[in-house]
């Protein structure tokens, strides 16, 4: 079993940054972010292989946004920057707790309980 806390997120004005930080306990393989916007749709913002080595993009925040992750720790960071108010949202991290064939990301077993990202105008 696999849990999740994330933490970090805050309101911040546009142009902002901000570092979303995601611990996990228990064996994870693909780790994302995915943001719940305010009408209750839950969008793919950026994952990361389970060696740190590849990481996929939205359109939306490629150039912006970058996820990271420390192994030793089990953690995955999500540094935001120039952020924009469509940005907003509660902000989730997912995790794969095995492999799948084919390359694509996931699948996404487990969610952390998510983190308020607030960017004001």
């Amino acid at each position: 079993q696999v849990q999740l806390v994330e933490s970090g997120g805050e309101e911040v004005q546009t142009g902002g940054s901000l570092r979303l930080s995601c611990e996990a306990s228990g064996r994870t393989y693909d780790m994302g972010w995915f943001r719940q916007t305010p009408e209750k749709d839950r969008v793919f913002v950026a994952a990361v292989r389970r060696s740190g080595g590849d990481t996929h993009y939205s359109d939306s925040v490629k150039g912006r946004f970058t996820i990271s992750r420390d192994s030793a720790k089990n953690t995955v960071v999500l540094q935001m920057t120039s952020l924009k108010p469509e940005d907003t949202g509660v902000y989730y991290c997912a995790a794969a707790t095995r492999q799948v064939g084919g390359g694509a990301y996931g699948p996404w077993d487990y969610w952390g309980q998510g983190t308020q990202v607030t960017v004001s105008s």
